[in-house]
């Protein structure tokens, strides 16, 4: 049950004709892995938080550095140095007490990450490499669990929903995570943002962007991104959207 304190905090989601209390009850009872509390999950596990999301879980091996803080606002200067995991899980609690966040300091691969996901309901990739990408897709389709994954350039962002393991309206099966990228890019081709740069706000709007399709699928809220990927041009505040299909075998 929420508390009188939580039904004053989350007034303005229970006012909504398709949130209301049982929404409200839904996203307490979640349980939503973030993978990376970088720049895409700041502002992802801020907004999470905010919404009531009862048990968040942040895996991230990092430490906050100096260079982070132009995007990364979930940490502040006081945090450098540390566990990006723990300055996160430190500025959750401030935002929302009520949410129980589970900080995993660690690298991700298949035997922990398999285990992890196992514990979770929905997972969100905001990290920065695409063999933790390919990893979690390979995961969440063998648990199935619905994986949010979002991207950043230096001027443009990504966005997607991936529930392989389900059937379209057709009955045709949803595509996967490969059905988009075939096959990892070669090592360097792609540049890291430590290389490249990526603009700070850009961050905000696309792990806002994931925030919401967390949400979304949590309450039963509106249509989902599967089968479809969600560009922003930054430079030219322009969205398109790209459908696409699983591949014939």
């Amino acid at each position: 049950m929420l508390s009188n304190e939580e039904l004053q905090r989350y007034a303005r989601h229970i006012l909504l004709r398709d949130v209301g209390g049982p929404g409200q009850q839904k996203l307490k009872a979640a349980r939503v892995l973030v993978i990376g509390a970088g720049g895409l999950g700041s502002p992802l596990l801020a907004y999470l938080a905010a919404a009531g999301v009862g048990t968040l879980g942040i895996i991230d091996d990092d430490k906050v550095s100096l260079s982070n803080l132009q995007r990364q606002i979930i940490h502040d200067s006081e945090a450098v140095g540390t566990s990006k995991v723990e300055s996160a899980a430190g500025s959750l609690k401030r935002i929302n007490p009520h949410v129980t966040v589970e900080p995993h300091a660690l690298r991700l691969d298949e035997a922990n990450g398999a285990d992890l996901v196992a514990r979770f309901d929905i997972v969100v990739d905001g990290t920065d490499n695409f063999s933790t990408r390919y990893l979690m897709a390979d995961l969440c389709e063998a648990a199935c669990k619905p994986l949010i994954t979002g991207a950043v350039g230096m001027y443009d962002g990504s966005l997607t929903t991936l529930k392989p393991y389900e059937l379209d309206d057709k009955g045709r099966p949803n595509p996967r995570y490969r059905d988009l990228f075939p096959s990892r890019p070669a090592e360097g081709t792609i540049p890291a943002c430590a290389e490249a740069g990526v603009l700070g706000a850009l961050t905000g709007v696309m792990g806002s962007m994931m925030a919401l399709e967390v949400i979304k699928e949590i309450v039963g809220l509106g249509q989902g991104l599967v089968g479809r990927l969600v560009l922003y041009d930054a430079r030219s505040a322009r969205f398109e959207t790209i459908r696409y299909r699983r591949k014939q075998s």
